[in-house]
């Protein structure tokens, strides 16, 4: 028997039942009620899960020569020793009966899936719809690494139906312009290179998505999966990428190549769900601090920063991480909330995950996806328990999956309100500068060292379920940015935040800032907050004289809370706070309206 028959039973009645789910409902009611909106088409036909014909294998672009140390003939970079623990505690994480058919899973094979292995597979997925394949599978350059090596994603997407995009249209005067492409669910994976389980689970997906396995999900969405997010990291199985900086905290300020290529993953397919697979870390302070082993097979959590819309996080948790619980546990895989500790042995605190908008899933979600972090044990374990982390992963991407395409009409409908929504905010309401989890205590469930027997500890939590507002300021129009401020109008495009240029001299109403202090912030890894500079400024009401070729970033457009997050000068992952604009000076709020002559930025 092939070694991944052993795993079809497991994976296929998974799927089954999400295809049971699909078919008995077609679309279910936001939780709470929205305005009557008018919906973009999306392909609701449920089709019976069918086992597709083996593509035909593409030919591989030349393989590029990775560090002799990543290589699969010296067995790749050297592995962390896993910390010691008890047969008892052992027993609790059994392998599965489940088998992959990656390279990671060869017979006697130490190394993960390297480099050229994953581009190898990408490319033998890769075809074009048509000949009686509905789906295009399309391999995705987003440029290079730091070191050079290729930063590729692979798509499976299908064409929306142009008379249902018509008749979307003429519902309503107010649908705006015609959708291009069905809602889409964005997997991202390996954005720390030392998280592999993610990227081998991503790569099972994209194998059976090619045979045709996840029909009933691709009836009704678009999939665009980043298996590797950090190929510099991977290569030597270090965290960070290849000058070290952290991928997962650049989402905002875009310094790194690999995260320019998940922003422009997310501005060219507008994800209604992300999904971000990562591994946390096993033993080490939480075991000393507590005398007990993390029980969670898998950690989750999602988008939670400041100004995020309260829609999207109620449908985080209602259509996604419940469900998700549910469906780990029927797999066997217990499941509970992201949380980290600090390396103090004294602080008993646990912090649920950051709040910052630089962080990946934050930055999803101010762009008014569903953003969903998946976190399963085994960072610092190597080799051990390999297949379980990747069968949690794969079973976690089925369930949402699954739920993504049980919801398609909702999601679609949800994003139309929400960036209307944020749109129709600008010049009214406040809008928070600076948040803070809030304290409060959890039962959290935990083995105990010896027995492996299952105990709670009460232990205090740091929230960001609520956050608490620290500093708060009336919403403004928009931003003026000096002419000067290139550097900064080009990462906001990045991001896909829309940026006019005035064509012709204005005077407008505003505030201007000046500086009273800027002083560096130590990191502090149970907040998640990293070092940086907090500055505080004056607010200086102003009649504004513009003169033309200045910018202007207009709040009514849905990535609004984007583009707050990165102008307010007080924001501590900001712009400002991190000289990507040098000096306050070069930046004004705007309280008008602004009627002048302006030119969008592409």
């Amino acid at each position: 028997m092939h070694a991944r028959d052993r795993w079809l039973p497991w994976r296929d009645a998974a799927l089954m039942s999400m295809t049971l789910a699909i078919a008995a409902c077609a679309s279910s009611p936001m939780p709470p009620p929205l305005p009557p909106l008018p919906v973009a088409p999306v392909r609701v036909a449920p089709s019976p899960l069918a086992q597709a014909p083996s593509p035909a294998a593409a030919a591989a672009p030349p393989a590029r020569t990775l560090p002799p140390a990543a290589s699969a003939a010296n067995g790749g970079p050297p592995l962390p020793v896993p910390p010691p623990r008890s047969a008892a505690v052992a027993a609790r994480f059994p392998a599965p009966a489940a088998s992959f058919a990656t390279p990671a899973f060869a017979p006697g094979r130490q190394a993960f899936t390297d480099s050229d292995e994953l581009r190898a597979i990408l490319y033998g997925l890769e075809r074009n719809g048509g000949a009686g394949r509905r789906t295009d599978v399309k391999v995705l350059d987003l440029g290079a690494s730091q070191s050079g090596l290729p930063i590729e994603a692979i798509s499976f997407t299908r064409p929306l139906v142009p008379e249902l995009a018509a008749a979307a249209s003429a519902a309503s005067a107010a649908a705006g312009p015609l959708p291009t492409r069905r809602p889409a669910v964005l997997l991202v994976a390996g954005q720390h290179g030392d998280e592999p389980a993610g990227t081998e689970a991503l790569i099972v997906v994209a194998q059976d998505l090619a045979a045709g396995r996840f029909e009933a999900v691709l009836d009704r969405l678009d999939v665009v999966i980043l298996a590797r997010a950090n190929p510099d990291g991977a290569a030597v199985f270090q965290r960070g990428a290849a000058d070290g900086s952290d991928v997962n905290r650049d989402h905002l300020l875009l310094r790194t190549p690999e995260a320019q290529a998940l922003a422009r993953l997310q501005v060219d397919f507008a994800p209604v769900v992300v999904m971000d697979l990562h591994e946390y870390p096993v033993g080490g302070a939480f075991d000393r601090k507590f005398g007990a082993v993390q029980r969670a097979d898998v950690l989750l959590h999602y988008a939670t920063t400041a100004n995020l819309p309260s829609f999207v996080t109620k449908a985080a948790e209602e259509w996604f991480r419940l469900p998700l619980v549910a469906s780990l546990r029927g797999a066997g895989l217990h499941a509970d909330w992201y949380a980290t500790t600090s390396a103090d042995p004294g602080d008993k605190r646990l912090a649920m995950g950051g709040i910052g908008p630089q962080i990946g899933r934050n930055a999803a979600g101010l762009r008014n996806a569903v953003s969903l972090l998946v976190e399963t044990r085994g960072g610092g374990l190597g080799r051990t328990d390999f297949g379980r982390r990747v069968q949690a992963q794969v079973a976690a991407v089925t369930s949402v999956l699954g739920n993504a395409a049980l919801h398609a009409a909702d999601l679609v409908k949800l994003r139309q309100f929400v960036d209307r929504d944020t749109a129709a905010k600008a010049c009214r309401g406040e809008v928070v500068v600076e948040a803070a989890p809030t304290a409060s205590e959890y039962a959290l469930s935990v083995l105990d060292a010896d027995s492996g027997a299952v105990r709670v500890v009460n232990v205090g939590w740091d929230s960001a379920l609520e956050l608490r507002a620290l500093k708060s300021r009336p919403r403004p129009c928009g931003y003026w940015l000096a002419a000067d401020q290139t550097d900064a109008v080009r990462r906001l495009r990045l991001l896909g935040v829309e940026v006019s240029q005035l064509d012709e001299a204005a005077e407008l109403r505003g505030e201007t800032y000046r500086e009273i202090s800027r002083q560096g912030v130590a990191g502090d890894p149970a907040a998640h907050v990293g070092e940086g500079t907090r500055v505080v400024v004056q607010m200086v009401p102003s009649l504004l004289d513009l003169a033309a070729g200045g910018y202007y970033v207009s709040l009514a457009q849905p990535l609004a809370h984007l583009a707050l997050a990165a102008l307010e000068p007080e924001a501590p992952a900001g712009f400002a706070a991190n000289r990507v604009i040098a000096s306050v000076a070069g930046e004004a709020r705007i309280l008008q309206r602004p009627e002048t002559r302006m030119i969008s930025v592409p």
